[in-house]
């Protein structure tokens, strides 16, 4: 049995380590807002009628 609490205790460890990453990446990190543009061809906005 002390096999399975070990394991249980290191898949909580784990979890709790990618867990407070997580929440860390959130708090500190701000994204930089910049401008998108996207090209659409023009077949797709006037397609050919046949």
């Amino acid at each position: 049995m002390p096999t399975l609490f070990r394991f249980l205790f290191v898949l909580a460890a784990i979890a709790g380590i990618i867990y407070g990453s997580m929440v860390s990446l959130v708090m500190l990190v701000e994204p930089k807002p910049r401008e998108v543009t996207v090209r659409i061809p023009s077949e797709r906005l006037n397609p050919p009628t046949p």
